[in-house]
């Protein structure tokens, strides 16, 4: 069958699966709406939070980046990794058992103010409209290049297929969705990487190709590899250009700064009861942990396959692929020297190939000639990425306004009934805002978005491990925490990397540290402030102390506080 044809019967099933359930799951109540019920199987809730985590940066543009930075793209792998364990670890369950909606609800009760909720709520809506804007360009990208529309028809078909789930269902619809939607994103990932990796190692085990020789040789893939980018002029892939110091600092804010992420950390609130929470981390991390070991064996067989392919090769014998990447202007040819010839060199007044990182995934089954199918899954699996986790961040963005700010602030006695039409009417604003930043990108969002992970490290981390395992962390120290951790991290953010302040170059970093990693100084300083202020003013109210104590207690780990 043809491979369009392939594209449209996959893309438009899994779309119909998706509207369906949206349709058997409407949410009927607040609680319906912000935590899907509270009774959502583990193992169901481990499937949706691994959708959830898994954007499209892990399946479109992860396995890109270290297939363009090689080691130093393990920073990425590491970062995100630890930080869903430690997020698994050390926040869900407790927070679970502290039995509230949202992040910001469980900062405004445990400190015991509305300015440590608002400044919250401040954070969490930061965070996730720069996610989501990247969210959906990511969709109008793959719908550019697979429905042959044009990148902002391709955000509007996203925005009208999320919109019918996230703002019908709330989080019961956006639940069961993202279960169908894990089952697609892993299979369209695996399914290539496992292809892929018995043509160049003859090994079915992507995680065991990565380390085996090629097939019919005694060279090492990554032998292979390095010795391909010498000849090219580039570093070798598994050597690396960041200092010690700067790659420690880039893993832990990542780490932390993904671990206070609010769209993952409010999946833990949908279960029954807390052990379930632990529950449904383990599955979800051996759901994540599938893609996040294949991702470095895709990078290198996608970056040997493409140099391969396109080096020193006549553009005219081009497959058709790359053609079909050139519309999109995502890949680009300058013939320099007028010969016909692709030169794909890392001298940059010589080299001839624009490659965008994120076209690398997705055009990996069609470098590899694989067969048209498995375009079409790749397709259909890199949506159902993006649009699991715009919705989720949509969700954060709604309860955040009609639940941290109308119900708990402006209208403490609205009904349920109309406090879910305010969550409907701001999950809407929140698609079409969302839709506006991914027709119209500012030219910063790539980099706000790897900033975000900075100032979530150095805002919510603190506030959130403090607020249950320091029992007397008041409402002073955990505000003048975030604020400070927050300003300081900004400002060095709009110092050196808008150079705001003047031109700055890697010379003029403070110790070394690129603004990516400076998240974990914003939190170290968060920590050390939050202790003094603490230290210097009045402990809190006896029953705030209590529920500290309560939710660290072992015992009745089998039921949630209840304090919706």
């Amino acid at each position: 069958m043809d491979q369009q044809i392939w594209i449209y019967l996959l893309v438009g099933v899994t779309f119909a699966i998706y509207i369906g359930i949206a349709l058997w799951t409407k949410a009927g109540s607040t609680k319906e709406f912000y935590v899907a019920g509270g009774g959502v199987s583990p193992l169901a809730n481990g499937m949706a939070t691994a959708a959830d985590w898994m954007s499209a940066a892990s399946f479109i543009s992860m396995a890109g980046l270290i297939s363009f930075a090689g080691y130093d793209g393990a920073v990425f792998l590491m970062g995100w990794t630890g930080g869903y364990v430690l997020l698994a670890l050390l926040l869900a369950p407790y927070l679970r058992k502290f039995g509230k909606f949202t992040v910001p609800d469980f900062i405004g009760d445990r400190y015991y103010s509305n300015t440590a909720r608002t400044v919250a709520v401040i954070c969490a809506l930061f965070i996730s409209f720069t996610y989501v804007a990247g969210q959906m360009r990511g969709v109008g990208v793959v719908f550019s290049r697979y429905l042959e529309v044009d990148i902002n028809t391709g955000v509007y078909i996203g925005m009208a297929i999320v919109f019918f789930y996230a703002v019908l269902g709330g989080m019961k619809g956006i639940t069961y969705t993202q279960v169908a939607q894990y089952v697609i994103l892993i299979f369209a990932f695996m399914v290539p990487a496992i292809f892929i990796s018995i043509q160049l190692t003859g090994n079915p085990i992507p995680m065991l190709g990565f380390g085996s020789k090629m097939t019919g040789s005694e060279t090492y893939l990554l032998d292979k590899l390095n010795g391909l980018h010498a000849e090219l002029g580039f570093a070798e892939y598994t050597s690396g250009s960041k200092s010690m110091v700067d790659i420690f600092f880039i893993t832990a804010a990542l780490m932390v700064g993904t671990s206070g992420l609010p769209h993952v950390i409010v999946r833990f609130f949908t279960v029954p009861r807390v052990r379930d929470a632990r529950i449904s981390a383990g599955y979800a991390l051996v759901f994540i942990a599938i893609l996040y070991t294949s991702a470095p064996a895709v990078a290198a067989f996608a970056r040997t396959n493409l140099i391969q392919t396109v080096s020193n090769k006549e553009y005219s014998l081009m497959p058709e692929w790359f053609s079909n990447w050139e519309q999109t202007k995502l890949l680009i040819f300058e013939d320099k020297n007028d010969d016909g010839v692709i030169q794909y060199v890392a001298d940059e007044k010589k080299n001839e190939l624009t490659i965008d990182k994120d076209i690398m995934v997705l055009a990996n089954p069609e470098i590899a000639q694989l067969p048209n199918w498995v375009v079409g899954l790749m397709a259909a699996g890199g949506l159902a990425a993006a649009l699991s986790t715009a919705a989720g961040l949509l969700l954060v963005i709604s309860t955040s306004v009609s639940h941290d700010l109308v119900k708990k602030q402006i209208a403490p006695d609205i009904s349920d009934k109309a406090e879910l039409w305010i969550a409907r009417g701001a999950a809407i604003v929140a698609v079409v805002v969302a839709g506006y930043f991914g027709i119209n990108p500012p030219g910063f969002v790539a980099a706000v978005v790897a900033l975000a992970f900075g100032l979530a490290a150095a805002s919510f981390f603190p506030a959130i491990i403090l607020g249950i395992f320091y029992q007397r962390m008041n409402k002073y120290g955990a505000i003048a925490g975030m604020v400070s951790g927050l300003t300081i991290t900004l400002f060095y953010m709009i110092t050196f990397k808008f150079n705001a302040f003047g031109e700055t170059t890697a010379d003029d970093l403070w110790f070394g540290i690129s603004p990516e990693g400076f998240g974990t100084v914003g939190m170290l300083i968060n920590f050390i402030v939050s202790f003094a202020v603490s230290a210097m003013t009045p402990p809190p109210p006896q029953h705030v102390m209590d529920i500290v104590d309560n939710i660290r207690f072992p015992r009745g780990a089998g039921e949630a506080s209840g304090m919706h």
